[in-house]
């Protein structure tokens, strides 16, 4: 992190100090960077002459009085504060009383950091995204004691490296790794309800969810390890709130030393030779000779659209008064999940044969979808509607009668994390939707996201996922609730 930084500092323009602990690692890393500019160059994406000059910026420094003069100083060391704390105050004896002092802490407080300098205004969060030069987001964070004109300097400093800076109070994980749990949360919850393999809620989510990684991909990425450790930390500074509480899977993996694939094993196994883990994919199914759809939902309106021109009767119905998204086929009633179960749909509607549809970010560009039947629905309804679906183009994902199935669950309570974190000042909802589309690359804020889905559904969805679990974990953001009685949209917030 620290090289990427410095590559980006240099690449605008700035002369550029580089200073380890490690004395062999500054020119390593400086020598790394040159030749990246060159290779940039040959790529014509800076002229050779842009390249030279942007390498000849950057200078290693063997001892920190070196940085004297400095109009910024950034660490990116080891995450423990107290090291972190000694570092700045040996740094403040050092430069002018008017140099920044920045922390890429991706976890730590901000506040707790500048606790013992002697000017603790001039310290500021700038926390960048790995790899730095290729992500665009910085998440610029305020301490209680930072001073206003030092953060709109760093802000200011973002914006003129290429960032795009975002603002963030100093609370546990800020803006993304606070707002991004529910994203590996809900995965590891699946899966211990054996809902469905790593590799099929990996399919699903992508395919249909359209985020670019699976959790499960992304957490072998990651590292269990580090990812572990992001859930604990947060747990235990929310006081244990149950939302952030870490899973016992990751817990287990991390012990058995299944680390992901920098240990050549995780979720999946990476050894030379291993065989790709495949999604649960249905088999082909006869599709039903007529379909009954009701309008209202982005759901029935792709259908209509994507089974023209396969033979299958197309019928509308009258929509549907629960929530306008019911589907016909023969004795089966297939619906959007709304958070319940099919199980408890079948129950409640008297329809015995009763399929529930995960959310999809498109169902007209969506290449698979994930279902799930009620306990009493026959193979023949079913598999019918396991073949409507193929018919209409989508690779089909059973899943486990579990509430909210993956995508809607999950979208649900990124939403409403999201929302929290606007409701709590951490960030403004701009903010947060800009953070998770180029922090984490979502496919769309999840602000934003709730708006189009309709408040009114993910309220449905959060509270009967609480209905079935209990406890504290799916509890509605206030700021949801709010917003849907006063007809506002979250991302307005």
């Amino acid at each position: 992190m620290g090289a990427g930084i410095a590559q980006v500092a240099a690449a605008a323009g700035h002369p550029v100090i580089l200073y380890d602990t490690r004395a062999d690692a500054v020119p390593v890393a400086i020598q790394n960077i040159r030749q990246t500019f060159q290779k940039l160059a040959q790529k014509g994406k800076l002229s050779p002459a842009e390249a030279e000059s942007a390498g000849s910026r950057l200078r290693p420094a063997t001892q920190l009085p070196e940085l004297r003069g400095s109009a910024i100083v950034i660490e990116a060391i080891v995450e423990d504060i107290e090291v972190k704390r000694q570092l700045f105050a040996d740094v403040e004896g050092i430069v002018g009383a008017d140099c920044i002092l920045a922390t890429n802490t991706s976890s730590l407080s901000v506040s707790a950091i500048a606790a013992k300098l002697k000017l603790p205004g001039r310290l500021v969060g700038m926390h960048f995204f790995n790899p730095a030069p290729i992500m665009g987001l910085v998440e610029i964070v305020r301490g209680v004691a930072t001073d206003s004109r030092i953060f709109a300097q760093a802000r200011a400093t973002a914006v003129a490296w290429g960032k795009t800076p975002v603002a963030a109070a100093s609370t546990p994980g800020f803006i993304v790794n606070r707002v991004a749990r529910p994203y590996y949360g809900e995965s590891l919850l699946l899966l211990a309800e054996q809902a469905g393999s790593p590799a099929t809620i990996d399919a699903v989510m992508r395919e249909a969810g359209g985020f670019r990684m699976g959790p499960f991909e992304l957490m072998d990425l990651i590292g269990l390890d580090i990812g572990l450790a992001v859930s604990q930390s947060l747990f235990s500074s929310y006081f244990g709130d149950s939302r952030y509480r870490p899973s016992f899977i990751q817990q287990e993996m991390v012990r058995a030393g299944c680390l992901g694939r920098k240990a050549g094993r995780g979720f999946y196994l990476y050894a030379d030779g291993s065989a790709p883990a495949e999604p649960h994919t249905e088999p082909p199914a006869s599709p039903p000779q007529e379909v009954e759809l009701r309008p209202g939902s982005q759901l029935a309106a792709a259908l209509e659209k994507r089974l023209a021109g396969t033979g299958i009767q197309v019928r509308r119905g009258a929509p549907d008064q629960s929530n306008g998204s019911h589907i016909l086929i023969g004795g089966a009633t297939i619906a959007l999940t709304d958070g319940r179960t099919a199980t408890e749909c079948a129950h409640e509607s008297g329809q015995r044969n009763f399929v529930v549809v995960d959310l999809a970010s498109d169902y007209m560009s969506a290449v698979r979808v994930a279902i799930a039947k009620s306990q009493g629905c026959d193979e023949h309804s079913y598999s019918s509607a396991v073949g409507l679906f193929q018919a209409a183009g989508f690779r089909v994902s059973p899943l486990k009668d579990v509430p909210g199935l993956a995508v809607m669950r999950t979208v649900a309570m990124l939403a409403n994390e999201a929302a929290d974190a606007v409701n709590q000042g951490v960030a403004t909802a701009p903010d947060v939707d800009t953070a998770m589309r180029k922090g984490v690359n979502y496919p769309r804020g999840p602000l934003a996201w709730a708006d189009d889905l309709g408040l009114p559904v993910v309220e449905r969805v959060l509270r009967n996922l609480a209905s079935f679990y209990g406890g504290e974990r799916y509890r509605t953001s206030p700021l949801i609730r709010q917003s849907l009685w006063a007809g506002q949209r979250l991302h307005e917030s």
